[in-house]
């Protein structure tokens, strides 16, 4: 089953420091315009070889993109693959940033 998460309970826990996997499923030219601190990167295009990275199934790992849809479907891929512990970002990128927290942007 795959959860949702909102931007507000994401932020929560990782103030609280849980322990969470967090997959940013945009591109990399939307990830360098700005993305969630922490979050590691597999884009949707590329998600099926890549998230070979993603090596314990009992992780809590939640998935966002801009909107919530790549990251919904990456996530079913993932449920597919064994994942147990799936979340959803509602609203993505947009709504993280709308609710004014903090984006991180890479050095070019």
């Amino acid at each position: 089953m795959i959860n949702s998460m909102t931007v507000s309970e994401l932020k929560e826990q990782m103030d609280k420091k849980e322990d969470l996997i967090l997959v940013d499923c945009r591109e990399l030219e939307e990830w360098n315009n700005g993305h969630i601190h922490g979050a590691t990167l597999i884009p949707l295009s590329s998600f099926e070889e890549d998230s070979k990275v993603l090596k314990h199934k009992q992780a809590k790992v939640v998935l966002q993109c801009r909107s919530g849809k790549r990251s919904l479907r990456a996530a079913m891929y993932l449920q597919d693959q064994g994942f147990e512990d799936l979340y959803n970002l509602e609203g993505g990128i947009l709504d993280w940033v709308e609710n004014g927290f903090p984006v991180s942007i890479p050095h070019t």
